[in-house]
C-alpha cells in the first residue's frame, strides 16, 4: 500500500480516484507545525535552532497519517509545488520520523501543477527527494519573521493602535528609510563651480571642461564661489589654446 500526503482534503478525494485502491491519500490541511509565540522559539546562539509546536487539530491529523504510514511501502509527499509546500512535506516527514512511523518505507516527493489524471500519474512516475534548499529558505524566512516581528509587533501595537504587525520586510525597509533620512539630515551643502566651453578644432564642436588652472589640477571644490569661477573663466577667455596631442583608444560604457 502507498500513502500519499497532500494539503487539501478536496484534492485528496480527487487524487485518490485517479490513483486507485493501492493508494491512500490523506490531507495535512496545510501547515502542521509552527513556532510558539513565546521567547526562545528561535535560538540564534544555537545555530538558529527552532522549537516547533503542533496544535490539537494538526496533532489529530498527523496521528491519522502516522497510523497509515506504519503499514505503507511508500510514503509519497505531494504537497503544493512551492516553498511552503516543500516545507509542509518536510514538517510531515519530521513528525513521522519522530513517531517512528516511517520504518522501512520509501519516502518520495512528487509535485504537480494541475489536478488532472495525466498530471498526477505523470508526477508519480518522476519522484524526487525533498528539496532542502527550498526548506532552508523557508526556515530562514520563518526565523526572520519571528526574530523581527515578535520583538517589534508589540511595540507597533502600543504606538499605533490598529496596526497589524512588523514583519521582516516592513521592518527592514523602514530601517533603510530611516538610515537614509539620517544621512540626508546630516548632509552639509558645499558650493562648487565648474568652467566649461564649447570648442572646435576644425571639426564638430565638443564640450570641454577646465581641469587645470594656475599651474595645478582642479579638484571638485577648488572653485568654491562665483568669484573664483569668474576669474578662471576670464583666464580661459584671455588665453590662446592649441592641440598638444590626440589619443584614440577604444572605450566601453555600461
Amino acid at each position: 500500500m502507498n500513502l500519499v500526503v497532500v494539503e487539501s482534503p478536496a484534492k485528496a478525494k480527487t487524487i485518490n480516484k485517479y490513483l486507485g485502491p493501492n493508494y491512500t491519500v490523506l490531507a495535512s490541511y496545510g501547515h502542521v507545525r509552527d513556532l510558539p509565540a513565546k521567547d526562545g522559539s528561535v535560538k540564534p546562539d544555537e545555530d538558529f535552532a527552532m522549537l516547533w509546536d503542533v496544535d490539537a487539530k494538526s496533532a489529530k491529523r498527523l496521528s491519522d497519517i502516522a497510523e497509515v504510514a506504519k503499514g505503507a511501502e511508500r510514503i509519497i509527499l505531494a504537497t503544493d509545488p512551492d516553498r511552503e509546500g516543500e516545507a509542509i512535506s518536510w514538517h510531515v516527514l519530521e513528525v513521522l520520523q519522530k513517531k517512528k512511523a516511517v520504518k522501512g518505507a520509501i519516502v518520495q516527493r512528487v509535485v504537480f501543477n494541475a489536478i488532472t489524471r495525466s498530471a498526477v500519474t505523470e508526477a508519480m512516475k518522476n519522484p524526487r527527494d525533498i528539496d532542502m534548499e527550498l526548506v532552508e529558505a523557508y526556515l530562514a524566512r520563518r526565523a526572520l519573521d519571528y526574530l523581527v516581528g515578535f520583538t517589534l509587533s508589540p511595540v507597533l501595537w502600543r504606538k499605533l493602535p490598529g496596526a497589524r504587525s512588523a514583519g521582516r520586510v516592513q521592518s527592514v525597509a523602514l530601517r533603510l528609510v530611516v538610515d537614509r533620512e539620517i544621512e540626508i539630515e546630516k548632509f552639509k551643502t558645499q558650493e562648487y563651480w565648474t568652467v566649461e566651453a564649447d570648442v572646435t578644432a576644425g571639426s564638430d564642436p565638443f564640450l570641454a571642461r577646465l581641469v587645470k588652472h594656475e599651474g595645478k589640477r582642479l579638484t571638485k571644490f577648488d572653485l568654491g564661489n562665483e568669484a573664483s569661477a569668474q576669474a578662471a573663466k576670464a583666464a580661459v577667455q584671455a588665453a590662446t589654446f592649441k592641440i598638444s596631442a590626440v589619443e584614440k583608444k577604444p572605450g566601453k560604457r555600461s
